[in-house]
């Protein structure tokens, strides 16, 4: 059963505090972090319960369930993240109804988007995903493609770069959740040096974003920890 308005908006401030205290712990400014709330397969009504409670960026990784719930709720003063696999077929509607992708992991699909994008929108925010734990099964660029697809990227007018994305493998141990944010913050510090204007390091989930923040996060994607239990998806 979703949770009701109350209980979304008592979650949703204590992953606020959290997520504050975590970011002054590391020395860094909370006022820079972004909380994202992923709220696929979460009905429309918890999305407004969200909104109602302040929050304004919300994640979705289903195209066509996100659709339905943008139409659904209907407001202009939310940013939609788009955060699944992006297939090519599936590039269109994204780039019309987005405000932010964060995994772009090859070129072809980027270009997609870049073509797509209406031009009375402004660019569509890109982060790259990036495989920083090279496991086999997941998506993302290899760490040593990313130089080469963000050149790419910075140069497509209806796109604009904003950061690095990354979704690794789970640890328990605090340091190892660290470490492949580390490769993925050091990326981003060598194309930052390369001259690329990013400043978004999209890494952290409820249970590894502290490890995150520790490593330059700016925004920590949190579904549960907001919204309560997964509802089933409909297939």
């Amino acid at each position: 059963m979703p949770l009701n308005d109350a209980a979304i908006a008592a979650n949703l401030d204590n992953v606020r505090r959290t997520v504050a205290v975590a970011a002054e712990r590391w020395s860094r400014d909370p006022a820079g972090m972004t909380v994202l709330a992923v709220s696929k397969t979460q009905p429309p009504e918890a999305i407004r319960a969200a909104a109602a409670a302040g929050q304004r960026d919300f994640g979705e990784n289903y195209l066509q369930e996100a659709l339905t719930k943008i139409d659904a709720v209907a407001d202009p003063a939310l940013r939609w993240h788009f955060i699944g696999a992006i297939q090519s077929n599936k590039t269109r509607a994204i780039a019309e109804r987005f405000d932010w992708v964060h995994t772009v992991d090859r070129e072809k699909i980027a270009r997609r988007l870049n073509a797509q994008r209406p031009d009375e929108l402004p660019p569509l925010n890109v982060c790259l995903e990036v495989n920083v734990s090279n496991e086999s099964q997941k998506a993302g660029a290899a760490p040593d493609e990313v130089e080469a697809l963000a050149e790419a990227v910075a140069g497509m007018p209806r796109l604009k770069l904003r950061g690095l994305m990354a979704l690794p493998a789970p640890a328990d141990e605090f340091e190892a959740q660290r470490e492949p944010f580390k490769k993925l913050s050091a990326l981003f510090a060598q194309l930052r040096a390369k001259g690329h204007e990013i400043d978004t390091l999209s890494m952290g989930m409820s249970g590894d974003f502290e490890a995150a923040i520790a490593e330059g996060a700016t925004v920590v994607r949190i579904g549960t920890a907001i919204f309560g239990a997964r509802a089933r998806r409909e297939t």
